[in-house]
């Protein structure tokens, strides 16, 4: 393999003889530099590089001229990204012109035109240790070998040159060598704007060494030959002075100091630097760009160039574009680069003042972002300076950091600067370097607590002492910077690890995603916080690193790892503190899995050495039978086969069931009425399945279909409808009815119906589905992570079919009727009624007016008497009613189960239609775990459908007016009689005690009932003095009988205390939200201190003036 100079198409390139390489290639940027033309082939090549990535080529340059030995031959190259050389001639060309290579004399000799021979020396002093076989690289690779790529950089080169750079060489105008003049008049231009009468400021100029004053000269005349600066008649003047480059040539600065005082401020935001990289997440191609004296680019308005006056030995002068040093330059010209990309922000540009990053997932996409970046400066007439640009990189340095696909990283070059600090020797150079090393602490694990001996020494009054602890954190900081970890870019919809962690030094956490650290944070303990029990600092640490990290973890399934086992039970801690009563509202906003992990020292170590989340989800799915396929590509797929077992154990329960075997053996000397046996030996009762007389399965099915996820807590009818459709057992009803009555939470959550006064007024019976429905709101539940607080209920007035659509108590009008138009009348078309209460919501005039836009007429119920729209508040009840259960019984928040609340109630049987919501829209039952093989193509009957649903919606009228007519004839009775004896145990109802009796959690869904209490003494006809439990002792202990209801035992049950507190005084429960106000009182010998508070009960808020001080000593929490 040679290496050496020739021309090919009559420009010098740096080419490699390869034996190896069966083509030739050229590179892409070379290629371009000559704006050479390609052909597409006639098939796709496949290239192997040395790293083992296959690259796909479909064109090539033909008959390319290569000089050699004074003559041209022709050669065919195929276009590759490559950097080290300009071209490879390949086995091609060498077999065409009958090659002979000597490697050790590193001469090359060819077949000419003439049937000569021409010869080609290649460099003797050249090594050719950058030469690599792909073959044998990708064989070492596999084999589990590192590789480490390295070439030597010739420092001969002064620099990349603009034409060997793919994209970039077709714009030379973009980058030239010094800006073309004024620059042109812009979207914005910069305003210098003083407080209002202010005088103009002039200050002398300063003093200059006469090296100085030679620079001064003649940088004044390079802005005077570019227009920049003009002589100045301008009251203002502020003095020049130089600044030493790196390089060591000096930069003119104007002191704006006087002026920048009086300027008012622009408070245009710059961007975060962590919120610009988390952009990046997947690029693996970058370019940055650096504007040529980018503020030189910009005009200053006309009006405010006198106030730009400087003045000099030499003269007066002042600015005709913004000059550095102007307090509201940086952001003035954020301004400017944000309205020119505003297109591309945040897609694949990140800007931050006149630094330009270009990033990309390829180097296709990186092509195409590359030439939108440089047409659009093109256009704007933005000129950079080609020797800070960099181009088609796969690692960048930006803002102080070192960019790449594999995350961000610390540039060494800028912690250099850190590294070899010397010993601080007073208290601002102690801030200085906290300050420089502080830009980087997202890299440091613990740096607040590492830092904290030198933070000590910068507090107001503390003596400068230099101790051991000081001189080890200095030094540990410097270690920790050069060993900084690459941080992973965060990716969304995957999920968090936080390790947190907490002692008497500070708070510390670690942020994780797939084993990889995103970002380390932590803080020094605050004067009051020293004192925090131990489970308070570590709940703390949790608080900060979810406040820290909001903007990730928000909407995020997020893992908290501590190595303090009590916070694993916060959620389900009875007592709290009001601390941990304000943290807790605040985690309650993020879906948190708390979860022990012993040992501080080694838990990020060991999160980083676990084996990845794929390993164990493999494992999971084998130990379900699921049937796994990887594709080429890495993607996992699973497949199961779902399949009941219960009818498997039904029917060896039939078997074993003595009634049901006499049954089976009278079947075999002929046909029993009712009964029949199925294909698969299972035995039926008017097609529905004899259920044996088995405790364990008969109660198994009962769970299944009142305390399921799909059921939520049904009631006794509703219960055995459902289950009769499908299931057979002697003494059924009764013992759904035994069962329900057990149910604790049944008891606890189920509210007790009693007739309404009033004779009742039907509402018309409708004549189709979905043409009248009612509506209403739930409102008042606990706020989910997805902030909702409330369940929209809309229900079809003939089917009883209902939605339950999750929303918050703030949305706008607009957006409950696009939610309206896309969930409701999407499905089902416009209703030609709406029946509501007499919510805000309806009563506005947005509602009917857009109701009346679609067709639709709005009818209220009168004020205070909702019975009008007693079907909503049906339907609210029972939705109230599953809620409650699941948050009993089910973890997570009520949204997550709404949709099955909505499944289990439109499944469920409906005694004044005869069959469940479900059927009577759909015209057939929906598949369920307890009817699986009861719905199926099989079941339907083809056309013969239409006709049945014709048939129910007339059956269902005829139902709707027999139990309307039933109603009627039960609302108009009077109240049922009920009586209790002493020793029996009761329910207690909640409601007319809310505000006394206040629960700890669940908010609205608290359970309408606690107890059960036992009865002590009956007090005259219809009330009872009851045994209350100790925290509840305070309240008077006899109630009406309409408070109370029956308690039913069961041995399952496991009762405990009631989750409630009593207010002291016995009135309702006022809470106070914040501190709105202060003012001072003034009495004839003293001032009181006051302030206004704002309150929150039940149903209102209000503000009241209070003394500060008993509010202080009542609750301290307003005033931390």
């Amino acid at each position: 393999m040679n290496v050496g100079t020739l021309k090919i198409n009559g420009k010098d390139a740096r080419i490699l003889i390869d034996t190896g390489a069966q083509r030739s290639f050229v590179s892409e940027a070379f290629a371009e530099s000559l704006e050479m033309q390609s052909i597409p082939m006639t098939q796709t090549l496949v290239v192997s590089t040395p790293l083992g990535e296959d690259v796909e080529r479909n064109n090539y340059y033909p008959s390319c001229m290569v000089e050699i030995g004074g003559q041209t031959l022709t050669c065919d190259f195929v276009p590759l990204s490559m950097m080290e050389f300009d071209a490879i001639l390949g086995m091609d060309w060498l077999e065409k012109h009958h090659a002979r290579v000597d490697c050790y004399t590193k001469v090359l000799e060819l077949e000419g035109t003439h049937g000569d021979t021409l010869r080609f020396e290649g460099d003797r002093g050249r090594s050719n240790s950058c030469i690599i076989s792909a073959v044998r690289a990708r064989n070492m690779m596999r084999k589990g070998c590192h590789a480490y790529l390295a070439y030597v950089v010739d420092k001969t080169k002064e620099g990349t040159n603009i034409d060997d750079v793919r994209v970039v060489c077709k714009y030379p105008d973009v980058f030239p060598k010094d800006l073309p003049g004024l620059p042109p008049d812009r979207e914005i231009e910069f305003v210098i704007e003083v407080e209002p009468g202010t005088k103009p400021i002039s200050i002398p100029p300063y003093r200059m060494a006469p090296a100085e004053l030679n620079e001064l000269k003649t940088q004044l005349q390079e802005l005077l030959d570019n227009g920049f600066i003009r002589p100045s008649h301008s009251p203002w003047g502020a003095p020049v002075l130089f600044v030493k480059k790196k390089d060591g040539t000096l930069r003119m600065c104007i002191d704006y100091r006087q002026l920048n005082k009086v300027t008012i401020k622009n408070r245009y935001p710059l961007p975060r630097i962590d919120d610009l990289f988390d952009q990046l997440r997947g690029a693996t191609v970058f370019s940055k760009i650096d504007l040529r004296s980018g503020y030189h680019q910009l005009k200053i308005k006309e009006d405010d160039i006198p106030k730009s006056a400087f003045r000099t030995r030499y003269g007066h002068f002042e600015f005709l574009v913004m000059s550095f040093g102007l307090t509201n330059a940086p952001a003035a010209f954020m301004d400017l680069m944000n309205r020119v990309f505003h297109k591309y922000l945040d897609r694949f540009v990140i800007v931050f003042i006149d630094d330009i990053l270009i990033y990309s997932k390829s180097e296709e996409e990186h092509e195409e972002h590359l030439i939108l970046v440089l047409e659009t400066l093109r256009e704007k007439q933005l000129y950079a300076k080609f020797s800070k640009c960099e181009f088609w990189l796969k690692e960048i340095g930006f803002l102080g950091h070192v960019v790449s696909g594999s995350g961000i990283a610390v540039d060494n070059k800028k912690i250099e600067a850190i590294t070899e600090w010397e010993r601080p020797k007073n208290v601002k150079e102690i801030r200085s370097f906290l300050g420089l090393a502080g830009y980087y602490r997202k890299f440091v694990e613990k740096f607040s607590v590492l830092a904290s001996p030198l933070t000590k020494l910068t507090r107001k009054g503390a003596k400068f002492v230099w101790d051991d602890k000081c001189e080890k954190g200095f030094m540990e900081i410097k270690k920790r910077l050069t060993e900084a970890p690459v941080l992973a870019l965060p990716k969304q919809g995957v999920g968090y690890d936080v390790y947190s962690d907490a002692s008497i030094q500070g708070l510390g956490c670690v942020l994780m995603q797939n084993g990889r650290v995103i970002a380390y944070a932590s803080r020094q303990l605050k004067k009051h916080e020293v004192n925090y029990p131990t489970h308070d600092l570590e709940l703390g640490a949790v608080v900060f690193a979810l406040k820290i990290w909001r903007h990730y973890l928000y909407g995020e399934t997020c893992h908290i790892y501590t190595d303090h086992k009590s916070l694993k039970y916060v959620f389900t801690q009875k007592e709290l503190n009001m601390r941990q009563r304000r943290w807790m509202e605040l985690i309650k906003d993020y879906h948190l899995v708390i979860e022990y992990h012993p040992g501080k020292a080694n838990v990020v170590a060991d999160a980083l050495s676990r084996k990845s989340s794929s390993g164990a989800l493999i494992t999971n799915l084998r130990a379900l039978r699921a049937q796994l396929e990887v594709t080429s590509d890495g993607a996992l797929l699973a497949r199961f086969e779902v399949r009941p077992t219960l009818l498997d154990e039904i029917k060896k329960g039939q078997e074993a069931d003595e009634e049901l075997m006499k049954v089976r053996e009278h079947m075999q000397a002929g046909p029993v009425e009712d009964f029949r046996e199925r294909d698969d030996g299972l035995l039926l009762f008017r097609d529905r399945v004899c259920v044996p007389s088995d405790d364990e399965l008969r109660k198994s099915i009962l769970e299944e279909a009142h305390s399921s996820a799909y059921a939520m807590h049904p009631g006794g009818t509703k219960m055995y409808r459902d289950l009769k459709e499908s299931y057979w057992w002697s003494g059924m009803k009764r013992e759904i009815a035994e069962y329900i009555s057990r149910c604790l939470t049944c008891q606890q959550v189920k509210a007790e119906h009693q007739h309404p006064a009033g004779l009742l007024q039907p509402l018309s019976i409708p004549e189709w589905k979905w043409e009248h429905v009612t509506m209403d709101f739930v409102v008042g539940l606990p706020r989910t992570i997805r902030n909702y607080d409330a369940v929209w209920v809309v229900v079809d007035r003939l089917t009883k079919s209902a939605h339950f659509l999750p929303i918050n108590t703030t949305y706008s009008l607009e957006r409950l009727a696009k939610l309206y138009t896309d969930e409701i009348v999407r499905l089902h078309g416009v209703p030609v009624t709406i029946v509501s209460d007499r919510d805000p919501r309806f009563t506005s005039r947005f509602w009917p007016k857009f109701q009346e836009s679609m067709g639709t007429k709005l009818k209220f119920s009168t004020a205070f008497h909702p019975q009008t729209d007693g079907q909503s508040e049906r339907v609210i009840q029972i939705l109230e009613d599953m809620l409650r259960a699941c948050a009993l019984e089910f973890q997570g928040s009520w949204d997550n189960h709404l949709a099955l609340v909505e499944f289990a109630y439109n499944n469920s049987y409906q005694a004044s239609i005869g069959m469940p919501p479900y059927e009577a829209l759909y015209g057939r039952r929906c598949r369920t775990p307890l009817c699986w093989d009861e719905v199926g193509m099989a079941k339907l009957e083809g056309t013969e459908l239409v006709e049945v649903t014709k048939s129910k919606v007339k059956l269902i009228r005829e139902r709707l007016k027999a139990a309307q007519d039933r109603q009627k004839s039960y609302a108009d009775k009077r109240r049922r009689t009920l009586e209790f004896k002493v020793d029996d145990e009761v329910f207690l109802k909640v409601s007319p005690w809310k505000g006394i009796i206040r629960f700890q959690t669940r908010g609205k869904l608290n359970p309408r009932y606690i107890g059960p209490f036992r009865i002590i003494e009956r007090i005259g006809a219809v009330a009872y003095r009851l045994q209350l439990t100790p925290e509840l002792e305070k309240i008077h202990n006899v109630f009406h009988v309409s408070m109370l209801k029956k308690y039913v035992h069961d041995p399952s049950h496991v009762l405990e205390k009631p989750p409630v507190e009593v207010r002291e005084d016995l009135n309702y429960a006022v809470q106070p939200i914040k501190v709105t106000d202060r003012k001072v009182k003034k009495l004839r010998s003293k001032e009181v201190p006051m302030v206004k508070v704002l309150w929150k009960s039940d149903r209102v808020e209000e503000e009241t003036w209070e003394i500060e001080a008993l509010m202080r000593k009542q609750y301290a929490f307003l005033f931390e």
